[in-house]
């Protein structure tokens, strides 16, 4: 099949998802896609990022399949390249490797898999495994670590490394909506089942274990519902404040905490507030919470914030430059949904307008979602206390002749910052410094070239912008 045919024939597969997801979900995900090449097999489509891999895998499976096999008259495996979103320097889209459980994910794939309703099945028998429901993309590899997080996810760790021999069990986990707690008790699953293909892991939200009692009740298979979760290893509830007011749910929860519990299996727990202030719930299955651990996943940092929004970006093909990464850290600080909605954001106006992704763009996207304060009026002299203030110098010193190592790096990073927040050109900057222009110009270059390569001078210029900020 020639090129031109395959245009064709592809351009028969979008006609027929136009049909089904309408305009405009068309025009946000499928229009920018087209055919590459084909075999017998296979078929290579183009795409613009690693988000619209993850999207057709997870949400358009069926889909897409479906089309091919209509038009192509057979099934099809279908292979990805991801595209070069623009020319521009700073919007070049990069190919991200994946970091989902590949472990996980072709163990899943090589088994019996039993599609669970609790409600309904018995215990999973020998040979067989229950569908864990967990998302093998919610990995440790995947979470991004900072001194905020450390403590959770080092007991999250130990846990899964020692699911049957720790001293947190059970492990309760709380915090606020969005900020990682279901990714970081899914990872524990994950090791679990890499590190052990039968053990029998189980993940739900505490709405799904409320519908699930709610069938059993109707069905008159309450028993059998519990008999299935007491033959878990691993049980990861994620929510427990859902079962608020539940007290038929919670009471049989109850059993299943106990006998899981005597017999050494592991229960991780998530919920919006520590055990002392659920309501809703019998008074001895709190107790049992606070058996075990129980700590608070904090919202993240910083630091943390840009390191996870570097992650986001790159994962989905992006590679924001680093005033992108600052301002969407400073303004993006409730939690990592916030920031990955910004990414996604981003991301479609980039594809749609063919746009470079720069500090404008930036804001234009998160105004609608996001308080973004005025920008401050921030003057030379603010910039220069600050840095002093910073490296611990009597500003005096910076406008001397001394080239001692700290003065010479707070001049420059003054240098830099002026040039980049008060809009002095190199003449002036010089001339309140004392300094050449030539030197101005230099010293810019220098800070803008050891910011991405020495730690100290980008930490330095990120909290220094961020008290001026403030």
């Amino acid at each position: 099949m020639n090129y031109e045919e395959l245009k064709s024939k592809w351009n028969q597969c979008l006609a027929f998802i136009l049909d089904i997801v309408g305009e405009s979900r068309f025009n946000a995900w499928f229009a920018k896609s087209h055919a590459i090449s084909i075999d017998e097999q296979t078929i290579t489509i183009g795409v613009p990022s690693n988000y619209f891999v993850e999207l057709y895998d997870e949400r358009f499976f069926n889909l897409l399949h479906a089309a091919l096999k209509k038009v192509f008259g057979r099934p099809l495996q279908i292979f990805y390249k991801v595209s070069v979103l623009s020319e521009v320097e700073d919007a070049q889209v990069i190919l991200g490797e994946s970091r989902q459980s590949k472990v996980l994910k072709s163990k899943v794939d090589n088994s019996t898999v039993v599609n669970v309703n609790p409600a309904l099945q018995s215990a999973p028998k020998n040979g067989q495994r229950a569908n864990s429901q967990l998302n093998p993309a919610y990995t440790f590899e995947n979470y991004c670590s900072g001194d905020s997080n450390r403590l959770a996810l080092t007991i999250a760790e130990n846990i899964a490394a020692h699911p049957r021999n720790n001293d947190f069990n059970p492990f309760f986990l709380y915090g606020d909506v969005g900020i990682g707690k279901t990714h970081l008790i899914q990872a524990i699953g994950i090791r679990v089942k890499e590190q052990n293909p039968q053990a029998k892991v189980f993940f739900t939200t505490a709405r799904d274990f409320q519908h699930f009692y709610s069938q059993a009740a109707i069905s008159k298979t309450v028993p059998k519902f519990i008999n299935w979760f007491m033959d878990l290893d691993v049980l990861l509830l994620d929510d427990l404040q859902e079962l608020s007011g539940k007290v038929k749910t919670s009471e049989t929860l109850f059993p299943i905490f106990n006998h899981l519990h005597q017999n050494g299996k592991q229960l991780v727990f998530t919920c919006d507030r520590p055990p002392m202030e659920l309501d809703g719930l019998t008074d001895r299955l709190i107790d049992r919470f606070k058996w075990g651990l129980t700590e608070r996943l904090p919202k993240p940092d910083a630091e943390l914030r840009k390191k996870i929004l570097t992650f986001k970006a790159q994962k989905n093909g992006l590679d924001f430059p680093p005033e992108v990464i600052d301002f969407i850290a400073a303004n993006a600080v409730n939690s990592v949904r916030e920031i990955e909605g910004v990414v996604m954001g981003i991301l479609t106006r980039s594809i749609t307008l063919n746009a470079p992704i720069t500090l404008d763009l930036a804001r234009d996207v998160m105004k609608n979602t996001i308080a973004i304060p005025d920008k401050k009026n921030i003057n030379f002299e603010m910039i220069v206390e600050c840095t002093a203030e910073y490296f611990n110098l009597n500003p005096d010193t910076i406008f001397s002749k001394s080239r001692l190592r700290d003065i010479n790096d707070a001049r420059q990073i003054i240098m830099y910052l002026s040039s980049k927040l008060t809009g002095l050109s190199s003449t002036v900057i010089g001339r309140k410094l004392n300094r050449q222009h030539g030197t101005v110009l230099h010293g810019i270059s220098a800070v803008k070239e050891r910011i991405p390569l020495v730690d100290e001078v980008s930490k330095a210029v990120s909290a220094i912008e961020a008290e001026l900020a403030r």
